[in-house]
């Protein structure tokens, strides 16, 4: 590659916290999105300062971080913008239009927003005009096979002020299964001037390289690979730069998830922490051989010290 590629982690509720984020930002990502926050709610729930305070959290060492938000009142979406920046630790707005969870498309939040883009351009001019930072938009490709849209919202993006889309190369109703679709990806980024960012199946130096010759986009999202290897970030720039790559040893990996485990009991307590680093424990030691019996007591676990002698126990090269 003539130059070097940014890398961003792509915003997972319940995975993308400032701990986590923290983690890969030392592993060679180059910006990241906080969890998804309500646009509405951010600006009517009683006491939302110490309700929203984890979502919101930047800790230090963490590189560029952008908020999200989700919704469907352009309102809420001004009023959240302009609150957000005068906290003055955000380096953007991103504009949740892509999640295909049930929960959210079914207020028609998220994804649903691409089967009205009228509304979905109205919200990102309501957030264009209440900050000075850049906004920017996650999309998928469209609702189902028969309403792919993203071109136009993406140029809908564009005169609207978007500094930035980002595109998930599948339909919402495909949710995770499939392929994501490169070429279609490809059309969108044809049809702006602005950066456009590829995100889905991106999981190796290999396919990053082949996303980013289909496509040819200005960046890399890196979502569902990111989880319990915070190194694939260090591992597609190795390989896009045609250096090599080392992967690391499983102590070290098991290392780096009780940091993590330490840091989310100091951010969250450790009740809180154990419950959320149950699926990340698991995904640390994914392809172990006892990964899946140890899963499950894993989950049955209420202490970090209980995990611990549980890893020790069943995977002896974790010492």
């Amino acid at each position: 590659m003539n130059k070097p590629v940014p890398l961003y982690l792509a915003p997972m509720a319940g995975i993308t916290d400032a701990v986590y984020r923290r983690i890969c930002f030392e592993n060679g990502c180059d910006a990241a999105t906080t969890e998804m926050i309500s646009a509405q709610g951010y600006m009517t729930a009683p006491d939302a300062s110490r309700a929203y305070s984890s979502l919101l959290a930047i800790l230090p060492g963490e590189g560029p971080v952008r908020v999200q938000l989700f919704g469907r009142e352009p309102y809420w979406f001004s009023e959240a913008s302009k609150k957000l920046t005068s906290l003055g630790t955000f380096t953007g707005i991103d504009i949740n239009m892509g999640c295909p969870a049930h929960k959210v498309t079914g207020g028609g939040n998220g994804s649903a927003l691409m089967k009205s883009l009228p509304l979905a351009g109205q919200i990102i001019a309501a957030c264009v005009r209440s900050t000075p930072l850049p906004v920017s938009v996650k999309m998928r490709l469209g609702w189902d096979e028969d309403s792919v849209c993203a071109a136009e919202l993406a140029h809908i993006a564009q005169e609207e002020g978007a500094a930035e889309v980002t595109v998930h190369g599948r339909v919402r109703t495909q949710f995770y299964a499939g392929h994501a679709d490169w070429p279609a990806i490809a059309e969108v980024k044809n049809s702006v001037r602005i950066p456009v960012i590829a995100n889905g199946d991106i999981t190796s130096a290999s396919s990053a390289r082949e996303a980013l010759e289909t496509t040819g986009c200005d960046g890399l999202a890196i979502g569902r690979a990111a989880l319990g290897n915070p190194w694939i970030f260090s591992e597609i720039k190795s390989g896009l730069s045609g250096n090599p790559y080392q992967p690391p040893p499983f102590d070290r990996i098991i290392a780096t998830a009780f940091r993590q485990a330490e840091e989310m009991t100091q951010e969250k307590g450790e009740h809180r922490a154990v419950l959320e680093m149950r699926k990340f424990f698991s995904w640390y030691i994914s392809g172990k051989r006892g990964a899946a019996r140890l899963r499950t007591r894993i989950n049955q676990a209420s202490s970090l010290a209980e995990i611990a002698s549980l890893i020790k126990e069943t995977l002896p090269e974790s010492r």
